[in-house]
């Protein structure tokens, strides 16, 4: 392997910022109390959660009292839907795209199941929205429109302003799971208009299972998981103190997203143009125009993803594939089928997401192992025909 390992998934997550790991080592010992307890000890883990919803709010433009912290994105994306659909009995119908995470998608399926009609928008080869389509579902039969900020596979961003607008102007409530742009982009939500809106933290270079659930004041709140009365008795159980103040941290940097979204730009382009140039019978995947600056999603013909991320793995460079191998079984990647690929396109597919410690010289050793990993395996896969032929 590498002596030298490159991490090129940041769109699955991201490794602690140094800033988080070194607040980490001095806040372990002396904020270990429970943030509900009265004594010195809670007051001092409950100042940090107090300091982190602060940063969070500053850094989405919207009040500290709109924010709720859970586990993650996955329970605040379940948090809306299924509160939601419990409560508002006078609407019935639900929208989502075609291409959400699974944690909306399934959450759709579930209350699918209970009784609810749930849209599912479709996209182009593009990976667009179909925005007619959109139009004509939406009606005062919605209850929620739920649409991702940006694709995790793709980088594909999507017009959630408008989006909103057009749900709000039917009576409908909307909310964005909004994880990829966390880091990337600047994440406005006044501006954006939504009524929710979900976060983890581990996208943004600090600490898994800390999330964030933005609830407009003047959307309707329920809670999902009943216990104590933390979280203003929107979210039951203790808080993970640690894994929110890393999140608050981060919160901080808004100087330093631009700035790094600007150069991972570059750098994505770069990359982008080198591969497409060198390796033959290469595609970028979803537009190559909105999308988020450290993402390319590219389909190589005559290459399986899976075999590729392998050797690429073997040479210390970490990326991504839109085929899911299950127990031996792969199957194509659900977004990029839903979006016309073939399977064979699908299973060609790699996902590169860059990342704010990723360097150019480590981007130029990729392009090189890319360009000959992929001649090495589309010479075995020739010369295995030649056999097979014969």
């Amino acid at each position: 392997m590498n002596s030298r390992l490159v991490y090129l998934d940041h769109n699955a997550t991201t490794p602690l910022h140094p800033l988080v790991k070194n607040s980490l080592i001095q806040e372990l010992d002396s904020h270990f109390g429970n943030p509900s307890s009265i004594h010195w000890a809670g007051r001092k883990a409950k100042n940090l959660i107090r300091n982190a919803r602060q940063n969070l709010s500053e850094l989405f433009s919207v009040s500290p009292l709109e924010l709720i912290f859970t586990s993650g994105a996955s329970e605040s994306n379940n948090t809306v839907i299924q509160t939601l659909f419990l409560n508002l009995k006078n609407r019935t119908e639900y929208i989502c795209s075609a291409i959400e995470h699974p944690s909306v998608l399934k959450t759709m399926q579930h209350i699918e199941s209970l009784g609810a009609l749930v849209h599912r928008i479709p996209v182009s080869r593009e990976g667009q929205l179909d925005l007619e389509f959109y139009q004509n579902v939406l009606s005062e039969k919605t209850a929620l429109v739920s649409v991702m900020l940006a694709n995790n596979e793709t980088g594909n961003l999507f017009p959630i302003k408008r989006m909103a607008e057009m749900a709000h102007e039917k009576g409908a409530l909307f909310h964005t799971d909004a994880v990829q742009g966390l880091g990337k982009i600047d994440v406005n939500l006044k501006d954006l208009g939504v009524d929710y809106a979900s976060f983890s933290a581990h996208k943004f270079y600090a600490l898994k299972g800390s999330g964030l659930l933005y609830c407009k004041k003047s959307s309707p709140q329920f809670p999902f998981l009943f216990g104590g009365a933390q979280e203003r008795s929107r979210r039951g159980g203790t808080e993970n103190v640690l894994g929110i103040m890393t999140f608050g941290l981060m919160a901080k940097m808004k100087k330093e997203i631009t700035e790094e979204s600007l150069r991972l730009e570059k750098l994505r382009d770069h990359m982008q143009q080198q591969i497409l140039k060198l390796i033959p019978n290469t595609r970028v995947t979803g537009s190559s125009k909105n999308r988020l600056p450290n993402t390319l999603s590219l389909v190589i013909d005559g290459i399986d993803g899976e075999t590729l991320l392998m050797n690429l793995d073997i040479k210390g460079f970490a990326v991504s594939t839109g085929a899911a191998c299950s127990s031996g079984n792969p199957e194509p990647s659900p977004v990029l089928l839903a979006m016309g690929l073939s399977r064979a396109e699908a299973q060609g597919s790699l996902r590169v997401s860059l990342g704010w410690q990723n360097t150019e010289d480590e981007i130029n050793d990729f392009i090189k192992e890319l360009v000959l990993s992929v001649q090495r395996l589309r010479l075995i896969d020739t010369e295995f025909q030649k056999d097979f032929e014969l």
